[in-house]
Formats: structure tokens, sequence, C-alpha cells
């Protein structure tokens, strides 16, 4: 079953952003993942959630998605987005 990380953010600092926008691509890709929404401005329908930006990113299973959170190098990177973001990151499965 398909998982799918959510990625609302906001930047605040986007000179520092650079390098984690720059590199994080290729650890998604060597774990399966596929951008499904990349950096979009979400238009709020329902509710108070007002996010400024929004990643959406497809794993072909929750396990892809979990090596990717877990891989060394992309903890590095993570380290760069949670300095120069704010934001909440989920992850779900897919429907069968």
């Amino acid at each position: 079953m398909k998982a799918y990380l959510v990625l609302d953010f906001s930047v605040q600092d986007f000179d520092g952003f650079r390098r984690y926008i720059e590199n994080v691509p290729a650890y998604i890709e060597k774990h399966g993942g596929k951008y499904i929404v990349r950096g979009a401005v979400p238009q709020p329908i329902e509710g108070n959630w007002s996010p400024e930006r929004m990643v959406i990113i497809e794993f072909p299973t929750r396990q892809n998605a979990e090596q990717f959170l877990g891989d060394a190098e992309f903890q590095e990177l993570a380290k760069i987005r949670h300095k120069t973001t704010i934001s909440k990151l989920v992850l779900v499965d897919g429907a069968e």
C-alpha cells in the first residue's frame, strides 16, 4: 500500500533552506519516493488550517517512507529544515 508524507511549512530563512531544497530530492528518489505536490501554495477551503506551503511525497510503501525518514544523511538535511522553517509533517497510508 502506498504511503504519503504531507508537509505543511513556512520558510523563515530561504538562504539557509536552499541547501535542503537542492539536496532532498536525491534522498526521496533513493527510497522510491516521488513528489505529488512540491512547495505549492494551498487554498484553504474549510476550518482554520492555513498552511503557507505544502509538499506531498508518495512512497511505494510505508516501509519506504520510514526508511527515508530514518536515513542518516536525510536526517542531516532535516536539521536544516528544522532550523530554517516552521514545519509540520505527517505520514499517512493511502487507500487500497
